[in-house]
């Protein structure tokens, strides 16, 4: 029966007993916790060994001034959402261009009207927005799988006036900077002088 226990035995398991019985050494504490075969703990002693260990490197401060200590963890209550790991790392990276078309399409159409904006060209609009609608439509067919895309197709024309819109007002705004504010001249009565000089 030790021989088929000393098979079973996990090496990361040895490895940490091995470190931890090192830093005891070091610290001058004793073994009090029964171990199984080859130094690693029994199935039934793993819950407590791993309580000791934990115990113990609070006791060392290893856990002293981890970052977010004191604060609560982000999404704590929310519903559960199985892609919550990778829209997170896809925020916290800013990374674009990555992760299903559900999530891509849905972070495009809340930027799109900022996206226009940098357009100088009502074709150029019209051929992005053709795209996005395009894409919208492949993405709803789900044939490269993910999420339900719930993005809507947008109105081509609708967009195209506002577009048009924003970029008069800009214009409109950058000529009331340039202009400079003209005050009033205040005229100067002069008087006319008569002949004797006065």
């Amino acid at each position: 029966m030790a021989a088929r226990d000393e098979e079973h035995v996990d090496p990361r398991l040895s490895a940490v007993q091995y470190r931890i019985d090192r830093m005891r050494e070091e610290l001058g504490e004793t073994d009090d916790t029964p171990t199984g075969s080859a130094g690693a703990p029994g199935l039934t002693d793993r819950p407590a060994y791993v309580e000791m260990v934990i115990q113990q490197a609070m006791r060392r401060g290893e856990f002293d001034d981890l970052p977010g200590a004191g604060r609560p963890l982000e999404g704590l209550g929310e519903s559960h959402d199985p892609d919550w790991w990778i829209r997170r790392k896809i925020e916290r990276e800013g990374l674009t261009g990555l992760g299903p078309p559900a999530l891509q399409l849905r972070s495009e159409h809340a930027g799109l009207a900022q996206t226009l904006d940098t357009m100088s060209r009502e074709q150029d609009v019209r051929e992005h927005l053709d795209d996005f609608n395009r894409r919208v439509k492949l993405a709803r067919m789900q044939l490269l799988g993910g999420p339900p895309v719930v993005t809507p197709l947008v109105d081509i024309d609708a967009e195209v006036a506002g577009w048009a819109a924003r970029r008069e007002e800009r214009r409109q705004a950058a000529r009331a900077v340039a202009a400079p504010e003209q005050t009033p001249r205040r005229r100067r009565l002069r008087r006319r002088r008569g002949a004797d000089g006065r």
